[in-house]
């Protein structure tokens, strides 16, 4: 009886060793790719979509996909398909296709869902095609001319025309185009400014092109406007947010008779880190790589003789949340309490639930 007991004891502490080992060798899915914000050109329907999704685990995961908080049935679906995780989807349709998706992989360990990644179209319509009133201004006087820009989904760039297409108005102290309004700016008028003026509109993801209809600028005959101090017309917010690693481009430009001279200085006289950037006879300040050390207070000082006048903002710094610490895999037997600990970083902090 003893002898039989005691190979009873040997045979559960076996079966127990062997559960643990098996504990030890599966896991639950754990990311290794999730998916990333798209967009696509509108016009491109043979055009094909990735939408990135791994995760390693053991059994393998499975995965499944949502749109806009629906799973997606995939069956019988010729447009997509899941490829070792990947979302692909053929013959792209805006209607259908665009919106919010979100990856998920399980397996008998658990379920783990991704970052949310949108799809979205670009596209550009044409400019409106009425005819644009003439602008009377005086020599010396300063002149905003507006672009209008027409509906669009998408990165733009600017350019404005003058009198001939492609004779592109060349900017320098005096002619800005704004590539946040795309509206052109002349700080002093003089005469040979007398023209036609059309605004160019490209889509950097389409390569679609349109142009807006002449706007004359026409010299009034009441004679030259006298000397004034800076007006700047053209400046940024005044709360900023700029994304970990990101290029922050700040614009400012003012009108004025003398031309305003631009300078760019940090309040409490921080000095600007050596990568810092100044273009378009510096009405551009440019910041690549944000890191937090950048953020802080920025200041445009539009200066000429007749005075000066100053815009300021502040750059706020964003990151992501990710984890410091995480959470490990661990074995229990049913009904013991799990105790663990996982700290999240980011800007602004995070909040955590649990």
């Amino acid at each position: 009886m003893t002898l039989l007991w005691k190979w009873l004891v040997l045979l559960s502490i076996n079966g127990c060793l062997a559960a643990y080992a098996e504990d030890a060798l599966f896991h639950g899915p754990r990311w290794k790719t999730e998916p990333s914000d798209l967009i696509l050109p509108i016009h491109s329907p043979k055009q094909e979509a990735v939408l990135a999704c791994e995760a390693s685990g053991i059994p393998l995961p499975q995965y499944r996909w949502s749109l806009n908080g629906t799973l997606i049935d995939l069956d019988g679906d010729e447009r997509r398909h899941v490829s070792g995780g990947n979302l692909i989807i053929n013959t792209l349709d805006r209607d259908q296709d665009a919106g919010v998706y979100q990856c998920s992989a399980s397996n008998a360990r658990g379920i783990i869902l991704s970052h949310r990644a949108t799809v979205q179209f670009a596209y550009l319509e044409n400019f409106k095609t009425q005819q644009r009133s003439a602008v009377n201004v005086r020599e010396g006087q300063g002149v905003v001319l507006l672009c209008g820009t027409p509906m669009h989904s998408g990165e733009l760039t600017f350019a404005w025309v003058f009198n001939e297409y492609p004779n592109f108005v060349q900017q320098d102290s005096r002619l800005f185009v704004s590539q946040e309004t795309g509206n052109l700016y002349i700080a002093k008028v003089v005469l040979s400014d007398v023209g036609n003026y059309t605004c160019v509109v490209n889509n950097s993801i389409t390569k679609d092109k349109v142009l807006s209809s002449p706007t004359p600028l026409v010299l009034r005959n009441d004679g030259a406007m006298g000397e004034y101090e800076p007006k700047i017309e053209v400046h940024f917010p005044d709360t900023v947010p700029a994304a970990k690693g990101s290029s922050v481009k700040l614009e400012c430009f003012a009108l004025g008779n003398p031309v305003p001279k631009i300078s760019w200085r940090r309040t409490n006289d921080v000095p600007f880190p050596s990568k810092v950037k100044l273009s378009n006879s510096n009405a551009i300040l440019e910041i690549p790589r944000f890191q937090q050390e950048d953020t802080g207070t920025y200041e445009c000082v539009a200066e000429n003789s007749r005075g000066k006048n100053a815009a300021k903002g502040r750059l706020s710094f964003h990151a992501k949340p990710h984890w410091l610490q995480t959470m490990t895999a661990t074995a229990l037997s049913i009904e013991e309490n799990l105790f663990g600990s996982a700290k999240p970083m980011g800007s602004p902090n995070p909040l955590t639930t649990g």
